[in-house]
């Protein structure tokens, strides 16, 4: 089941879809030469629109800023931080890898600093057999920068945001606390936020990863050049489109199985 529910996906993104058009297109090219025409179309048009920094920009946008929390941020009981920010030492890494989202570990040491709240909720496992699960990991980086092993609470078991959900209310539970400033990557916190409010926990979101600020929509209306260059496709718009499609997907998904 997981393994489908990484894989499915795959197949409606642009990248994944436009290989699995130009496959039917190359397969068909005698027998349905229309067809094949149409699919080669189709694809060019996707990876274009889905491929340029406009397109990508709105789609990141309309997830990213949903949830701007007032500053300064409220104090609440503990920060739960969730995982997708690092990765186990691998060969040849000498030591535990921050990822692009790494920046969560570092907003929720920063939070925790600033006196926010006095523990911290490190949620995330692993369904594969690596070293350890990404709370450990988490927990690690954020001992050797300084936290209190006392001040850190490790949820290692859950594999997706409604298991982070389920095993933090029980966390919350146990030790009576109430509020929380939940953190995770922008783009990830409506729907992370959905399955928190879900499951009756009283969330305030504490968004980190940003992947849109002002500078990059001013930037990208900036002049005739800006315009130009940013109609053209390329790999980074290309991914932060496809992860804007993660969410929107998983958002669905999430509603069907009851989840939000």
């Amino acid at each position: 089941m997981l393994f489908l529910a990484k894989f499915l996906p795959l197949l409606v993104y642009p990248l994944g879809f436009a290989c699995l058009l130009l496959l039917a297109s190359l397969l068909l090219r005698r027998r349905l030469p229309r067809f094949s025409a149409a699919a080669i179309v189709i694809t060019l048009s996707m990876l274009f629109v889905g491929g340029n920094r406009w397109t990508a920009l709105w789609l990141a946008r309309s997830l990213e800023w949903q949830n701007i929390p007032s500053v300064p941020l409220p104090n609440a009981d503990a920060i739960v931080l969730l995982g997708g920010a690092t990765e186990p030492a691998f060969w040849p890494q000498p030591w535990i890898h921050l990822t692009e989202a790494g920046d969560r570990v570092l907003y929720a040491a920063r939070l925790y600093r600033e006196g926010r709240a006095p523990l911290l909720i490190l949620c995330g496992g692993s369904a594969l057999p690596i070293p350890s699960p990404e709370a450990v990991s988490m927990a690690q980086m954020l001992e050797f920068i300084g936290i209190p092993d006392s001040a850190i609470i490790q949820e290692p078991d859950s594999l997706n945001t409604h298991q982070n959900a389920v095993n933090v209310k029980e966390i919350l539970n146990t030790r009576r606390i109430h509020r929380v400033l939940l953190v995770t990557s922008a783009m990830h916190m409506p729907r992370a936020m959905l399955v928190f409010k879900h499951e009756g926990i009283d969330a305030l979101p504490a968004p980190a990863d940003f992947l849109v600020t002002e500078r990059d929509i001013e930037e990208s209306y900036g002049n005739l050049n800006a315009i130009l260059i940013n109609l053209l496709p390329d790999v980074q718009s290309l991914n932060w489109t496809t992860r804007a499609l993660k969410e929107y997907i998983g958002l669905a998904a999430y509603r069907f199985a009851g989840w939000l």
